[in-house]
């Protein structure tokens, strides 16, 4: 059985930092939901409220419509997959799934029965007797995830369960993750800083900055229509390029686009928000940029194109990248679609090209 859960005006201060800020988030029943945000936004402090390893200094924890903010951890009925696995070394792995039914007294045939169980659905079916440091990192994290699992909790919390792993395994098991929790359809909140990893599990994401929520949405809608410009900043990359206001339109490039969002009021000089896939750049013997280097990614690549005083990012499908190689001569267009503009951060034309794996430049 699933359950809601609902941040309702969460704040919990340490000290002189305020890491919840009067959060509120209701997360649907069998919802796989990722807060993804920098270091210090309050995306595991929000987490641990749930768990009951923190009690908020105002503001309310709801699960199924039950306020649980002062019920102790061991009767919240939440499993919670930590990022340093935090196997028992002294157990096998049989024993360490197994460890919070023994706990509850729960008898040694079933108890063993119901790990197997468990190391079957993680992938692990023979993995029973070994202990912790006899299996890689992917392995150990599978266990936890099944020691979680174990209680059948009606709310599994992920505590960036994948980033001490390589980026091979890392990809495998988030797959894995979330075909895991489609199947059982457990309520799951998964923290992370990495946006690749919240775009490709959740149903939706909550960007979260300062303690409060930017927005949520699912992950086509956050990437391609973010309500803000810190979303646009941190969810993928993003180009600046200069631009000018004229009412609810902006000049940029030599075209004119629609505005989406907020328009400063300051000036008419912005800074336009484009992704490099909305870079069009076309080859062309007259054109005015110049193809200044690529990066083959595969299925695309990515151009950096020096447009006067000017440098772009333009992703192009793979197969184009021998045509626009470093050298070639090409016009640029953008695609014409509503725009984010954030106030002009330079004094001089520039593009700022913010490409992150996680946290956006200057956000610690």
């Amino acid at each position: 059985m699933t359950a809601s859960v609902e941040f309702r005006g969460l704040r919990r201060v340490f000290g002189s930092t305020t890491a919840l800020d009067g959060l509120d988030l209701t997360i649907a029943p069998g919802e796989l939901i990722a807060l993804l945000g920098p270091s210090g936004c309050g995306k595991t402090t929000a987490l641990r409220c749930v768990a009951g390893f923190e009690t908020p200094d105002a503001g309310a924890v709801l699960v199924d419509g039950k306020d649980i903010t002062r019920l102790p951890a061991n009767r919240r009925d939440a499993g919670m997959v930590f990022q340093s696995y935090s196997l028992f070394p002294n157990l096998n792995v049989r024993d360490n799934v197994a460890f919070g039914l023994r706990v509850r007294k729960v008898p040694a045939a079933k108890r063993h029965a119901r790990a197997a169980e468990l190391l079957e659905l993680v992938g692990l079916p023979t993995h029973a007797e070994r202990y912790p440091h006899e299996m890689s990192g992917g392995q150990q994290q599978r266990v936890a995830l099944a020691r979680a699992l174990a209680l059948e909790p009606r709310v599994l919390l992920l505590d960036e369960p994948l980033s001490a792993l390589d980026a091979k395994v890392r990809v495998t098991l988030r797959e894995e993750i979330r075909r895991l929790q489609l199947e059982l359809g457990i309520t799951t909140i998964f923290v992370t800083h990495d946006q690749e990893e919240a775009l490709s599990v959740a149903d939706r994401v909550a960007v979260l900055r300062s303690g409060r929520l930017e927005q949520c949405g699912p992950p086509a809608e956050v990437y391609d229509r973010p309500s803000t410009p810190f979303v646009a900043e941190f969810v993928g990359t993003m180009n600046h390029i200069p631009g000018r206001l004229s009412g609810n339109e902006v000049t940029v490039l030599g075209q004119l686009l629609p505005v989406d969002g907020p328009v400063p009021s300051s000036s008419s000089e912005v800074d336009v928000l484009i992704r490099p896939e909305a870079v069009l750049v076309t080859p062309s013997s007259e054109g005015s940029a110049m193809i200044v280097a690529s990066s083959f990614r595969g299925s695309s690549a990515r151009l950096r194109v020096q447009l006067g005083e000017l440098e772009v990012l333009s992703d192009v499908p793979g197969h184009e990248a021998m045509r626009l190689a470093p050298g070639t001569r090409v016009s640029v267009s953008l695609v014409q679609r509503p725009v984010l503009v954030a106030e002009r951060t330079a004094a001089v034309p520039a593009v700022q090209a913010s490409a992150k794996s996680g946290n956006p430049a200057g956000v610690s």
